[in-house]
């Protein structure tokens, strides 16, 4: 789906913050469940700005899916 993002929330352990961002990624829930199925050391995320994020597999507390969202334009009063 173009022009879609989900928010995502990736949780880690001993960290004061999580990892938040906006991705269009579709396949990103599957790609973390496969990692870690796997024993894989660290996962790769990439945002919609073109940052990329490697987290490691031991220390993620959690992973939150926001809702798809289309991007709004102009002001919300």
């Amino acid at each position: 789906m173009k022009g879609t993002s989900v928010e995502i929330r990736i949780g880690i352990v001993n960290a004061p913050r999580e990892l938040s961002f906006e991705s269009s990624s579709g396949d990103l829930a599957k790609a973390i469940k496969a990692a870690i199925a796997a024993g894989d050391p660290v996962i790769e995320a990439s945002d919609d700005k073109g940052a990329t994020y490697l987290v490691p597999t031991a220390g993620i507390a959690y992973v939150q899916f926001g809702t798809e969202e289309t991007r709004r334009v102009g002001f919300v009063g």
